[in-house]
């Protein structure tokens, strides 16, 4: 497994984990995780990156993702699942590190490794139309 899966394993525990106890600040929050899930320096760097960036980006995120959901809303989704939604939306739409395939690829193997049986298919859904709209924004002429 490479470092960088291994980071986004990390940060989508660490995502889903606060979904449950709310944060009171990062650095308390991280020391506790770290201490239950060591890894390496680089590892837990790309993740604390990942997290600090999808929880800063949470509204803008949940915004997008509630419009792109169909026949959902966002609190009747399996919480693993939008947690990989958030993780994944946040590389594809603020990380320009990341390419956007692979953001989509190691969302849908956190899916079917984490997830439903139907999850894959479903993450890959969601994160394709919001790829597809990043897209076309970003080709569109500024007004």
């Amino acid at each position: 497994m490479g470092k960088r899966h291994r980071a986004r394993e990390l940060a989508l525990s660490f995502l889903y984990q606060t979904e449950f106890y709310p944060l009171e600040s990062f650095e308390e929050r991280f020391q506790a995780f770290w201490a239950e899930h060591p890894a390496k320096p680089e590892v837990r760097s790309f993740a604390e990156e990942l997290v600090r960036g999808t929880i800063g980006q949470r509204k803008a995120i949940d915004a997008l993702l509630s419009s792109h959901v169909e026949h959902w809303i966002l609190s009747r989704l399996a919480l693993v699942d939008l947690c990989i939604l958030r993780l994944a939306a946040y590389e594809l739409l603020f990380h320009s590190k990341t390419p956007w395939k692979v953001a989509i690829d190691e969302a849908i193997e956190l899916a079917k490794a984490f997830g439903g049986k139907d999850s894959g298919a479903f993450v890959n859904g969601v994160l394709d139309k919001i790829h597809t709209l990043a897209k076309d924004r970003s080709a569109a002429p500024l007004a």
